[in-house]
């Protein structure tokens, strides 16, 4: 069986799209899908993505983690998958889809094919503040912690020392680590699944910006990752909650091909 797919990278956090509106592939085919992902036997990926029909929206978004898994919601994912959405004609210069945590709105910004996505994230409640460190779901469960500086600092092996601890070993947890740089902050990420730092990660710098609000009481900032700059907005509600929250950054085509499987 020949399969068609698309490479997709956002800031550096790249994926593998399938069209399955035609239920090409089983969406359990978990083994199939680690395959994929993998760097040196595969076509290497962060995740993978299957776009698929859903009779209430424009299309229902299906990610899996490199581990083949069916994870939780990728907020860089959420951006490609709504630029391959484009790219196929399926949407113009606006969608509403479903993926595992609910709806989501978004807008796409195209000049001179150069695709910049922004997407509504799910509002944020519930969030555990602990002794320089922050525990929140964006759509993914993100342990924040904030450093002085990114110099020489090991992000994968301390992101795995806070993934594999007592309390997260057994569920997992994202692991973000965030420092001030001039009116931005930077933000690196261990991430649960690809179990390694990641150039990029949607959901951990909405998790990132929504920790520094509690610092800086800002509404609104640049992020910088590994992959490249991003930007976050949201609104403040009641007790300490966050409605309203966008995130924006390009979503970039890397390559399209056929594969034997």
């Amino acid at each position: 069986m020949q399969l068609h797919f698309s490479k997709y990278q956002g800031t550096g956090n790249d994926f593998i799209l399938i069209d399955n509106r035609k239920q090409v592939v089983d969406p359990k085919n978990f083994e199939l899908f680690e395959k994929l992902c993998d760097r040196r036997f595969g076509i290497g990926a962060d995740g993978l993505m299957l776009l698929e029909n859903d009779p209430k929206y424009d299309f229902r978004m299906r990610y899996y983690n490199s581990d083949g898994k069916e994870g939780s919601m990728c907020g860089n994912g959420g951006r490609c998958i709504v630029a391959f959405a484009y790219h196929l004609g399926i949407i113009k210069s606006s969608t509403k889809f479903i993926a595992v945590d609910g709806e989501h709105n978004a807008t796409i910004f195209n000049s001179n094919n150069h695709l910049k996505v922004s997407i509504n994230m799910i509002p944020v409640t519930d969030i555990e503040i602990g002794e320089n460190y922050f525990y929140l779901n964006t759509g993914s469960p993100h342990y924040v912690q904030f450093i002085d500086s990114h110099d020489q600092f090991d992000t994968y092996q301390r992101g795995k020392e806070i993934r594999y601890n007592n309390r997260f070993a057994k569920e997992g947890t994202n692991v973000n680590f965030v420092s001030s740089h001039n009116n931005s902050i930077q933000v690196s990420t261990y991430e649960r699944g690809v179990e390694n730092e990641t150039y990029s990660c949607g959901t951990g710098v909405v998790a990132a910006s929504i920790s520094n609000y509690f610092k800086t009481k800002k509404t609104e900032i640049n992020i910088i990752t590994k992959g490249g700059d991003l930007h976050v907005r949201f609104a403040p509600t009641l007790h300490e909650s966050f409605d309203d929250i966008w995130l924006t950054g390009p979503a970039t085509l890397v390559f399209n091909g056929d594969l034997n499987i």
